[in-house]
C-alpha cells in the first residue's frame, strides 16, 4: 500500500477544513482514483502518515467509509477497500442510466448556442486525453461532460440525485476509461449532435444506449476480474 500512496499525487490534509471530513474526503478520493484498489488492505498507520494526521481521524473515517460502502471492516483482519459486486454495479448504473437519459432530454430542450460550444470543448478535452492515454484526465473529462449536460437540464432535483451516485459512477468508470474510451467518446459526439439539434427523443436514446453500454462493459470487467488488476 505504501508504494501506491507514494505514487499517488500528494493529498496531505489541510487543517482549515473540519479534520474528520477532510480525512474522509481524502480517503474517498484515493479509492475513486484507484490509488487504493478494490480488495486492498488499509493500514491505519500508513494512511495517517500519508495524510499527515493522527490515527484517530483515520479510524473514524474508515467507520464512515464502511457505512457508505467504500470500505469493508473485517473482524480480526482490519479494513479493506470494498470490491463492488456485479449486482451492486447493475443497481447503481441502472439508476444512473434512467437519470442521465432524462437529463439529456431536458438538455436538448434547453440548449443554447454557447452550451453547444462548451460541450464541444469538453468533448475535445476527452478526445485529447484519450489520445495521450491519460486516465485521470480522461475520467475528469468524462465527468465534466456529463455534469455539464446535467447543468443544461436545469432541474435541481435531478442534479441532486445524479450527484448522489456520481462518486461511485466515477469509481466504476476509472478502470474502464481507456478500454471503453474510443467507443464512449464517439457516442458523446452523437449525443452532442442530438442536443445541438434540440432533438430530445434522440438525445435521450443516445444517452440511454451510452450509459447501458458502459454498464455492460463494467459488468464484463467484474466477471473477468480484470478490474481488480
Amino acid at each position: 500500500m505504501r508504494e501506491a500512496l507514494t505514487a499517488a499525487a500528494s493529498r496531505r490534509v489541510t487543517r482549515p477544513a473540519p479534520l474528520r471530513q477532510a480525512v474522509y474526503d481524502a480517503l474517498t478520493e484515493l479509492i475513486i482514483n484507484g490509488s487504493l484498489k478494490p480488495g486492498q488492505h488499509l493500514v491505519e498507520a500508513e494512511l495517517a502518515e500519508h495524510l499527515g494526521v493522527s490515527r484517530q481521524p483515520v479510524r473514524e473515517a474508515l467507520q464512515r467509509l464502511q457505512t457508505a460502502g467504500w470500505v469493508d471492516l473485517r473482524p480480526a483482519q482490519g479494513a479493506f477497500v470494498h470490491s463492488p459486486t456485479e449486482e451492486e454495479a447493475a443497481q447503481l448504473l441502472g439508476v444512473r442510466s434512467v437519470l442521465e437519459t432524462y437529463s439529456a432530454q431536458l438538455a436538448a430542450q434547453n440548449a443554447r448556442a454557447e452550451d453547444i460550444e462548451r460541450l464541444g470543448e469538453l468533448q475535445q478535452e476527452g478526445v485529447d486525453a484519450l489520445a495521450e492515454g491519460d486516465v485521470e484526465r480522461l475520467v475528469a473529462a468524462n465527468t465534466s461532460l456529463h455534469a455539464f449536460v446535467t447543468s443544461m437540464a436545469a432541474n435541481d432535483v435531478l442534479a441532486e440525485l445524479l450527484a448522489q451516485v456520481g462518486q461511485k459512477v466515477r469509481w466504476y468508470y476509472t478502470p474502464i476509461a481507456k478500454p471503453r474510451g474510443k467507443e464512449a467518446w464517439n457516442e458523446h459526439t452523437q449525443l452532442i449532435k442530438a442536443i445541438a439539434k434540440g432533438d430530445a427523443d434522440r438525445a435521450g436514446e443516445v444517452m440511454r444506449k451510452h450509459t447501458e453500454r458502459t454498464s455492460d462493459f463494467y459488468r464484463k470487467q467484474i466477471a473477468s476480474g480484470s478490474n481488480q488488476a
